[in-house]
């Protein structure tokens, strides 16, 4: 299990492998930050609410239960204004 830590440790996650394929957990802390992609990220916000950016879009807010996607290759803006969790899918 691999321990990933961005922001100064305002954005942490764990690395796993799931029935749906590679995945990372994670804990978004309030602040407003930038990622960049490599593949298709499928984004499942599992508590909390999040803002978010998605390329040529506005602002969205996501809420628990809710999920987006982000293209590979691809940056996007997220804004939490709260501890925000979500569970993140990876495609092959």
């Amino acid at each position: 299990m691999k321990h990933n830590v961005y922001f100064e440790g305002n954005v942490q996650s764990l690395s796993l492998h799931t029935e749906n394929g590679e995945a990372t957990i994670g804990v978004i802390t309030p602040g407003k930050y930038a990622f960049s992609t490599v593949t298709e990220e499928r984004m499942v916000i599992t508590s909390g609410t999040l803002n978010v950016k998605l390329p040529g879009d506005e602002w969205k807010l996501f809420q628990t239960n809710q999920e987006f996607i982000v293209k590979a290759n691809l940056s996007f803006e997220v804004e939490a204004s709260q501890d925000v969790a979500y569970i993140c899918y990876y495609s092959a």
